[in-house]
């Protein structure tokens, strides 16, 4: 694997504090839940979870914020100091806080405080954006970019990611990254559409040109990101939708962005990397859950593409695993309905697809007509794909063999058919099981039709 192009992030540190417990009952004096066996989680917040975020991809990360000797900062120091470099800029006052008490894991209220500022710059913090290979932004508008101002102006970040009472980004900046409201609001228009996509392309477009930037990727939460080059805009859908919390999904969009971009990425590119991060970050649980940031992990990550790793985590949570396969050369409605289904069955699904060569044997030249690289992205891209391995043989029992899953689902079109691996699923107490096909859909019949439109 190639080495991970180091990141220098400059911006607004905070400290965020998540009191979170659970509320039956109103209290006596005032129409207000009570928030009972409060635990409290500490992490690093804003432009310091966007650094902490890029560090725990594995990249190596300098931050460069305004910090003081306050019992905030201390903290700060603490929970970064495994993690990453930290080049303080002179703070005035104190570090601010952001408290959240959480009941049944929703919001009830958000207590802040701290009203420090970044004072000055100073010449360390000058030199390492001379030097630095790559330069995210994040801007809370507390004073860091404000006072690097003409040293960002030099060398334009890859990647600004804007806040409402932060400046503008310096022209020149590769992509900057508002969430849909912060665009319309930064965009200013009096006239055309307040919400919706037409308004986020509108605000977008008008931004590149506003701000002199690149590119402008609007981020639209659940729906996923629009990214404009000044006209015709893209939209990035989010692969699944979730209603997890989505605090630091936004630091999260940022980080992978700036990493990609780094890592050499096209833009379009990087901003789809960044949406399916963000979509992942939130369903996880987002920046409430992250594991402490007082301590490096034992182990690496999971490798959220490793069909077996995947397989091992949901037995060891008692959960069921669920495997289907075919050739799914032009994948059609019929194989979508089976894949639906068959996820519903247990608690992952991991779809086995032929390699090429295998198509080749059982379908004859001229299949497969989408080589596997292509296949795979596609079942990847369906929400209830969790996984996809694949196998060289006519028949995957040996991949089965080694995922051992409890379920093994094949198309209504094998009744009344052997089913050669129906056997080797009991050695492990495993069932194969048939789920209904859509009638009349099958890539032979969809190519022969397209043949005949041809001729």
């Amino acid at each position: 694997m190639a080495e991970k192009t180091p990141l220098l992030v400059i911006g607004d540190a905070l400290l965020d504090r998540d009191l979170t417990g659970s509320a039956d009952r109103l209290a006596p004096d005032a129409p207000v839940p009570v928030v009972s066996e409060c635990a409290e989680r500490v992490r690093p917040g804003g432009a310091a979870l966007t650094a902490y975020l890029a560090a725990r991809d594995g990249r190596d990360v300098t931050l460069v914020a305004g910090v003081g000797d306050d019992p905030a900062s201390r903290e700060l120091r603490r929970l970064l100091e495994p993690w990453l470099t930290l080049i303080p800029l002179p703070l005035t006052g104190a570090l601010p806080e952001k408290t959240r008490v959480l009941a049944q894991d929703s919001p009830v209220v958000r207590l802040d405080r701290g009203g420090g500022r970044a004072r000055e710059a100073t010449a360390e913090a000058r030199a390492a954006i001379r030097d630095a290979p790559a330069v995210l932004v994040s801007d809370y508008g507390r004073g860091a970019a404000a006072v690097l101002r003409d040293v960002l102006a030099e060398r334009p970040p890859l990647v600004w990611d804007p806040h409402p009472r932060g400046g503008p980004p310096v022209p020149g900046t590769r992509l900057v990254t508002p969430a849909e409201k912060e665009a319309h609001g930064f965009a200013a228009r009096e006239d055309g559409p307040s919400q919706g996509l037409r308004a986020a392309a509108h605000d977008a477009a008008a931004l590149v040109r506003q701000w002199r930037a690149a590119a402008v990727a609007v981020t639209l939460g659940a729906r996923g990101a629009l990214l404009s080059y000044g006209e015709h805009p893209l939209l990035v859908p989010a692969p699944a939708s979730h209603r997890g919390d989505s605090c630091g999904a936004g630091d999260r969009f940022a980080a992978t962005a700036a990493g990609l971009l780094a890592d050499g990425t096209l833009v379009g590119e990087a901003v789809e990397g960044a949406v399916g991060a963000a979509t992942a970050f939130v369903a996880a649980g987002g920046a409430g859950a992250l594991p402490r940031a007082d301590s490096r992990p034992t182990a690496p990550p999971p490798d959220t593409d490793d069909p077996y790793a995947l397989a091992a985590r949901v037995r060891a949570a008692h959960g069921t695993v669920v495997a289907a396969g075919g050739c799914f050369d032009l994948l059609h409605a019929g194989h979508v309905g089976l894949l639906q289904a068959a996820r519903r069955l247990g608690d992952c699904l991991v779809v086995c697809v032929n390699s090429d060569a295998s198509v080749r044997r059982r379908k004859g030249d001229g299949r497969p007509v989408n080589p596997l690289a292509d296949r795979v992205r596609v079942l990847r891209a369906l929400a209830c794909v969790d996984a996809v391995a694949v196998f060289d043989e006519d028949t995957p029992e040996r991949l089965l063999a080694d995922l051992r899953p409890d379920v093994w689902v094949k198309g209504g079109d094998y009744a009344g058919a052997d089913l050669p691996e129906a056997e080797l699923l009991q050695e492990w107490g495993g069932q194969a099981v048939l789920l209904p096909y859509l009638d009349g859909r099958s890539s032979t019949a969809l190519m022969a039709r397209a043949a005949e439109g041809v001729r």
